[in-house]
């Protein structure tokens, strides 16, 4: 079964790749109705998956999501020679014979959450090397964090040619539990410690550590295999090392920044859609910011939730932060929205420096934004047009897809290799509601039929 993620991979690369340089067209102006399925928390499965090298056991992990950024993260794990195959969105995982300690460049250097491996690495093995890691240009992201925290548990790390070499000296190959103080609650740097002090001497605690929903489902997940962890989801977390970790059968979460977008994708057309499942104490920013801009959001039993549009929508101010502020990957999608707005919204970047590319791109179809630093100046407009536009990242792709939706005429999306890392049949979700919209291979295949696109995914 290992050839299935495999291939896997390949075709989701092969959606994207650079030969074809595919675009989505969409019809905007279309009125939403119906259910969304949300799939399984894309953050959570890289780390989780990355997580399971720890058990010398085999794990079983649901509701995977089917994204290129998996089957790259399927790559590593099958590079450092651990047995990975697919079932529908089951991810059976064996990495009881592991017998690289090297994460190989080509594939890391794609993957930023490839990086994650070298804490379950030097825990299971005592020593790993993983290349500086890739991934969206949104900021510079460094891993200092993570490498002083694994020196603060005893490790010996030094870069070399780009490659983080990490060990533990002497002879008894397992690190030390420590204390740790993160100078920012950086969620991979978190995650990263969490996982390397599972298995280490000791206990471990992690101050100021990210409280992001996706560090408590690592939290969860390592626990099904017996790790003794404590106080994850808050600011302090504590590990008491153990020997080893056993099997587990585990459930990824549902990926609240999808949930987000398909949120804002009915505000932002007035459509009173449905979503599930969901998990509302993982997006209350969300829904509070999108009841500020006029849309209420009614959850329906204890995981479905429906969107419903007010009249119009209204000017909001946001600033991004660390769980639980207002996440960074909601950002772009709720510029979007506040495009429309009946007045100046402000939203103010704080987590990534280079994370408003997008705003030229708005601007391209109308909108009227002025950037002031790390902050955006929104003043609504009345309409937007639809223009070709071009994702500078994964949530940038998405908010200009969101855009498009609400825009009159055809907005051509450029851009989706990033779309495709993040999203899974996105195009196929919305189009079960209502939404015109269509992916082809080239832009000179473009129509400018429409009346009745064709989806094609």
């Amino acid at each position: 079964m290992e050839d299935i993620i495999i291939n896997t991979s390949l075709q989701a690369d092969q959606r994207s790749s650079s030969e074809s340089s595919p675009v989505i067209e969409i019809w905007g102006k279309q009125p939403l109705s119906g259910h969304i399925s949300v799939s399984g928390a894309k953050n959570s499965a890289l780390v989780v998956m990355a997580g399971s090298i720890l058990c010398s056991q085999d794990c079983r992990i649901r509701n995977i999501p089917d994204l290129v950024d998996i089957g790259r993260m399927a790559d590593v794990l099958t590079a450092l020679g651990v047995k990975v195959s697919r079932h529908g969105d089951m991810l059976d995982v064996d990495a009881s014979s592991i017998s690289h300690s090297r994460a190989p460049y080509e594939i890391v250097s794609k993957l930023r959450a490839s990086f994650f491996v070298i804490g379950p690495l030097l825990a299971r093995l005592g020593v790993a090397r993983v290349p500086l890691p890739g991934g969206c240009a949104i900021g510079a992201r460094p891993v200092a964090l993570h490498i002083r925290g694994l020196q603060a548990l005893g490790a010996e790390v030094h870069m070399d040619h780009g490659i983080v070499h990490a060990y533990v000296p002497g002879t008894r190959n397992r690190l030390k539990g420590g204390k740790i103080y993160l100078d920012y609650p950086s969620v991979g740097a978190t995650e990263t410690l969490m996982m390397a002090a599972t298995l280490a001497e000791g206990e471990t605690i992690i101050e100021n550590a990210a409280q992001e929903p996706e560090v408590l489902d690592l939290a969860n997940f390592c626990r099904a295999m017996g790790a003794r962890i404590r106080g994850a989801g808050t600011n302090t977390i504590t590990i008491a090392g153990v020997p080893h970790l056993h099997s587990t059968d585990y459930g990824i979460i549902p990926d609240r920044i999808e949930a987000g977008t398909f949120m804002l994708a009915g505000a932002i057309t007035k459509s009173p859609i449905s979503l599930s499942p969901i998990l509302p104490e993982h997006l209350t920013p969300v829904i509070a910011k999108l009841a500020e801009a006029g849309t209420r959001v009614e959850m329906e039993g204890h995981n479905r939730a429906r969107i419903i549009p007010g009249e119009r929508l209204l000017p909001i101010e946001i600033e991004t932060r660390p769980h639980p502020g207002f996440p960074t990957d909601m950002q772009a999608q709720f510029m979007a929205l506040t495009t429309l707005a009946d007045g100046d919204s402000v939203i103010t970047e704080t987590v990534f420096e280079n994370r408003l590319q997008h705003v030229a791109e708005f601007n391209r179809m109308g909108a009227n934004i002025r950037l002031t630093g790390n902050s955006a100046v929104i003043r609504g407009v009345p309409y937007l047009s639809g223009a070709p536009v071009t994702g500078t990242d994964l949530r940038a792709a998405a908010a200009l897809l969101v855009a498009g939706l609400a825009a009159e005429g055809k907005t051509t999306l450029h851009g989706l290799q990033h779309l495709d890392r993040g999203y899974e049949n996105i195009e196929a979700k919305l189009a079960a509601v209502g939404a015109k919209l269509r992916r082809i291979p080239d832009p000179a295949l473009a129509s400018t039929d429409m009346a009745n696109p064709a989806v094609i995914v």
